[in-house]
């Protein structure tokens, strides 16, 4: 380098240190606007026929949102900005009601240590907005975007708990409701009044004769509790357009002003600390004569519009798009690995796909499903869960299950009767959901662990029903930390809390059975977490296990080769994983019976739930004083160990079969052991050159080619 590059490359920097703090956000937000700002103006003109003006508005309400952001919030970008956080197998996500969890979001600051205990660094708030009482939709029908619903506190109570959360590396997701307002918004209340330009803001019509046209082609999304989707408003005299329910009134984004307002109130949500946008109904937001009204093409540009906008004033920021959709629509809302929109999308079809093999006991679409999220590019993140606010549809594959002679509307009706206990031999104890007979379709409801059938154990105070059904619980929240992407847990799941069945005594919500599983989180029974002769300490310790062995091994990062292993059976599936020289055999059993599985395997593995929870990390170290402390690593790297009631761990030793094959005996006397029978010895290995057998109780997580050191 010459001296004369030196001296200017010297200057730059020095009149960098310079310049003041001011002046450093005013640079940073030019660059930021300059390195998008062909592609943003392109996608805005194309939109709204090249308005200018409105262009203009739209960029110096971005300015204004950055100046407004605070110099923590600033900093906080810069640590998390493109860092793929989010992607590492320590993340875990947990989903609440502010009043079901702790009243009020000043009771949820309080609570952070639970929230911590519980291994969760991101929380899902659910809709905290100000929303009518009785019209609130459980909180999706807002009525001011720039108000807490004042039961739950305020706007700097938000802030504050985002900035305790934020203290703890923990990351906050709120959602915004982005295709409709409630009949109560202000722009409605003008609307009502006769304000052409708030009509402007909804789809108003003088009759019948449009929505008419609308209607043969648009689905009700609730064809029994909402029918329909417009709704006379007798104070405006005109049909007003409302998709959901009568009082959620859709929003035009054909009108630029819509666009830029909603754009606003979602940059002052981050502004507030969230961290995670949940963009609600997202395919929706684009209305079309003629056609569904659901992911039009102008949908795309639109969150690659708020996606380049989060870029300028809060790159910190996550777009998570709820697509409740078949895959092959889910998939366009990722964009490209060039041009992204959503950065974690739903992993909706594999939730319900899981809960259809609860039901069928047949992991073969199961497979199907994940074969399919294998083969996407590892840049696109998915969220994944058993359960959440909301109720189970049956978008499954069904051209896939065709084949196995599988008629939709009788599937759908045997996976509700199974779900919801009718069907002989049931153990689930679920509610239906906008059960529309005449179409023969119905949605589902229910916690994780009364779909399982642990309500049902209990009330019938059958202690062995009540054993195989925790053992089912843990197993599919095993099958969920082995999934790729984010996986968050539904609040009161950790401790195996049952359905809340008074909401039907509710007149506000006793004609919507999703408050099954909206019901408020009982601290009495957390308090029994850590017993581990209970269903909630069984429960929760095993998922602390689960989740500390997850978050030690880099094979559960996002970036890990992922695929299918063909177990033989159909009752058992099986996931492999490999990544930075670890490669992990998991497998989960779906069927009533424990099944025998021969694996290709030429390597030794190591039994990863037979590891004791007080040496778990000593041992995935390869610290070589684990031995001595409890648990025993034979030369075929096999662990020999539980943790026994009491927290000590008993070792039983490997032998040696008459046909020379290895064979290693697990000792079972821990009480919330997920992997075998209370105080039975099984032969529950055997290794043979090139291939493994392996009994499956309930799931295994079998680690192979483990090396400490990659």
């Amino acid at each position: 380098m010459s001296r004369k590059t030196m001296n200017t490359s010297e200057k730059k920097i020095s009149a960098r240190r310079r310049e003041s703090a001011a002046e450093r956000r005013e640079r940073i937000f030019r660059e930021r606007l300059a390195a998008c700002y062909d592609e943003m103006k392109w996608l805005y003109c194309e939109l709204y026929h090249n308005d200018e003006q409105a262009f203009s508005y739209f960029t110096e309400m971005l300015r204004r949102m950055y100046a407004e952001r605070s110099a923590a919030l600033h900093k906080w970008d810069e640590q998390r900005a493109g860092s793929g956080w989010y992607k590492s197998g320590r993340t875990l996500g947990m989903c609440l009601y502010v009043d079901s969890f702790a009243g009020i979001l000043e009771g949820v600051r309080e609570h952070l240590s639970y929230i911590e205990e519980c291994g969760v660094n991101y929380i899902h708030l659910m809709p905290l907005l100000k929303s009518p009482e009785g019209k609130s939709d459980g909180g999706y029908a807002v009525s001011d975007f720039t108000e807490v619903d004042p039961r739950l506190g305020s706007m700097k109570d938000l802030a504050r708990l985002t900035r305790d959360c934020h203290k703890k590396d923990i990351a906050v997701c709120l959602d915004f409701v982005m295709n409709h307002t409630s009949d109560e918004h202000e722009w409605a209340k003008k609307a009502k009044a006769g304000d052409p330009d708030a009509q402007a803001r909804y789809f108003f019509f003088d009759g019948w004769d449009v929505p008419n046209q609308f209607e043969p082609y648009i689905p009700d999304v609730f064809p029994t509790t909402a029918p329909g989707n417009f709704t006379w408003c007798s104070e405006a005299g005109k049909v007003v357009m409302t998709m959901f329910y009568p009082y959620q009134w859709d929003l035009n984004y054909a009108n630029p002003t819509v666009f830029n307002d909603m754009t606003a109130a979602m940059l002052n949500l981050c502004n507030h600390g969230v961290d995670i946008v949940r963009l609600d109904a997202v395919p929706y937001i684009w209305k079309r004569r003629g056609t569904d009204c659901r992911n039009q093409p102008e949908v795309h540009s639109l969150v690659r519009l708020l996606r380049l906008a989060a870029g300028v004033v809060c790159p910190g920021t996550l777009l998570l798009g709820e697509v409740v959709m078949e895959p092959g629509k889910v998939m366009p809302y990722f964009g490209t690995v060039e041009k992204p929109e959503c950065d974690m999308l739903y992993n909706v079809t594999t939730m319900a796909t899981t809960w259809h093999t609860v039901a069928t006991k047949d992991v073969r679409l199961l497979e199907h499903q994940l074969s399919i999220v294998y083969g996407l590019p590892r840049e696109f993140t998915f969220l994944n869960y058993l359960r959440s606010h909301d109720d189970i549809g049956w978008g499954l594959d069904y051209d896939f299950l065709a084949q196995f002679g599988t008629e939709q509307t009788a599937h759908k009706k045997f996976l509700n009767d199974f779900l919801t206990g009718k069907w002989p031999g049931s153990p689930s104890r679920g509610e239906l959901y906008n059960d529309d007979q005449l179409r023969g379709d119905a949605r589902l409801c229910g916690t994780t662990a009364s779909l399982c059938g642990i309500e049902a154990a209990e009330y019938e105070g059958d202690k062995e029903k009540l054993d195989w059904t925790v053992r089912r619980d843990i197993m599919l929240h095993a099958f969920l930390l082995t999934q790729s992407g984010v996986p968050v847990l539904y609040s009161g799941d950790e401790i195996g809390q049952t359905n809340d069945y008074t909401y039907h005594d509710d007149p506000l919500r006793r004609d919507d059975s999703r408050y099954i599983h909206r019901g408020r989180f009982r601290w009495e029974d957390a308090a029994l977490r850590s017993d581990p002769s209970t269903r909630e300490g069984r429960i929760f310790l095993s998922l602390q296990k689960l989740i500390s062995i997850r978050a030690a091994l880099p094979v559960f990062d996002s970036a890990a080769d992922c695929w299918i292993i063909n177990t033989g059976s159909d009752h058992v599936l099986g996931i492999g994983r490999y990544h930075r020289g670890q490669k992990l055999l998991a497998l989960f059993n779906f069927g009533d019976d424990d099944q025998d599985i021969w694996l290709d395997a030429d390597e030794p593995l190591l039994d990863l739930m037979q590891i004791p929870t007080g040496i778990l990390e000593a041992a995935l170290s390869g610290d070589a004083e684990a031995a001595a402390t409890g648990a025993s690593v034979g030369d075929s790297g096999m662990a020999h160990a539980t943790d026994a009631a009491a927290g000590t761990a008993e070792v039983t030793k490997t032998g040696v079969a008459a046909d020379g094959a290895t064979f290693v005996g697990i000792s079972t006397a821990d009480p919330y052991d997920t992997v075998a029978d209370p105080d039975i010895m099984k032969l529950d290995c055997v290794v043979r050159p090139g291939q493994i057998h392996i009994r499956c109780h309930d799931f295994r997580w079998l680690l192979h080619k483990y090396n400490p050191e990659a």
